[in-house]
């Protein structure tokens, strides 16, 4: 019979690991285990996460790899239908996003590594070749950033 989640020892669950411990305290799997939220009749949501952390079959980027796997490779697992797969696509979007300035208007473009900075933080997981064009006003403050080009391999 399969283990609950229930039946765990109170500070092995992810939630009230992460209460009494942080968020560091906690594995990849119990992370993912927490947005994932339940697991099936036969596995815990834990067991759910390692199985999405084993889809990495080169472990060559760490947890980075999901943010390029596909929904449908995630609906590959029992217990991982479009919601979940939807949920964690979006953590990985927002994990992205976090590491991007969000008000461009502050930052002052003095020389050509301060924008390559920005574009090194912006493109570094992308999978395809990207064109921008940089907007700046005459005090060198981004204005706009634009997509003006996307080559698709």
């Amino acid at each position: 019979m399969p283990i609950k989640m229930k039946q765990l020892p109170e500070l092995e669950r992810p939630y009230e690991k992460l209460e009494w411990y942080g968020e560091k305290a906690l594995s990849n799997a119990e992370l993912l285990a927490i947005i994932i939220k339940t697991g099936t009749k036969q596995e815990t949501s834990v067991q759910l996460a390692q199985k999405i952390l084993n889809l990495d079959d080169t472990n060559s980027e760490g947890i980075n790899f999901l943010r390029n796997i596909t929904m449908e490779e995630l609906m590959q697992i029992n217990g991982i239908g479009k919601v979940k797969a939807i949920q964690l696509k979006a953590v990985g979007e927002l994990a992205s996003r976090m590491t991007m300035p969000t008000n461009f208007k502050k930052i002052i473009i003095k020389e050509p590594f301060d924008l390559a900075k920005i574009m090194m933080e912006e493109l570094r997981f992308e999978k395809k070749e990207i064109a921008k064009i940089v907007i700046l006003n005459t005090k060198n403050e981004i204005i706009k950033m634009k997509n003006i080009a996307v080559r698709r391999y």
